[in-house]
């Protein structure tokens, strides 16, 4: 069974997705391998994300690329708008996926077989905060181990 956490009341989810991408990919402990991450989204949010992931911080570099870039099988931090992507079956990465949509993936088992955590970021707006209660709805049903994480009072 895959953990799946929600983060759920978060006001801004893109400088949100930043904060806890560099969170996880920082973990890693000395002599640990380095902590892969999947980021899921529509193409939109992930351009803007992209580009604030290079201008987010002076001082932390969060290595990343789309999953189509050659580069992305040795990159630690990969965008991808596709749950099912042909292209995941040629990285590693395997360890953390966040999501930021708001449309609830086809293949859960797959999903929750491929990675040990998933972290759905659920905002303040009404419609994305009714999606994320199905979401999180359909993994209780499925029977996996759900966590919320309330912004709000962040």
């Amino acid at each position: 069974m895959a953990r799946i956490d929600f983060h759920s009341n978060v006001s801004d989810k893109l400088e949100y997705a930043c904060r806890l991408t560099r969170k996880i990919w920082s973990a890693t402990q000395e002599g640990e391998l380095v902590r892969h991450i999947v980021i899921v989204g529509e193409k939109a949010d992930l351009k803007k994300l992209d580009d604030l992931l290079w201008s987010f911080s002076g001082t932390d570099f969060l290595p990343h690329c789309y999953i189509e870039d050659e580069a992305a099988a040795e990159t630690p931090i990969v965008l991808t708008d596709n749950f099912a992507s042909p292209s995941l079956n040629a990285i590693p990465h395997a360890d953390v996926m966040i999501h930021l949509g708001m449309r609830m993936p086809q293949d859960v088992p797959a999903l929750v077989g491929r990675f040990p955590r998933i972290v759905e970021v659920v905002t303040v707006n009404e419609a994305e905060r009714l999606a994320g209660r199905e979401r999180f709805k359909a993994y209780r049903e499925l029977g996996h181990e759900l966590y919320n994480f309330d912004q709000s009072k962040s």
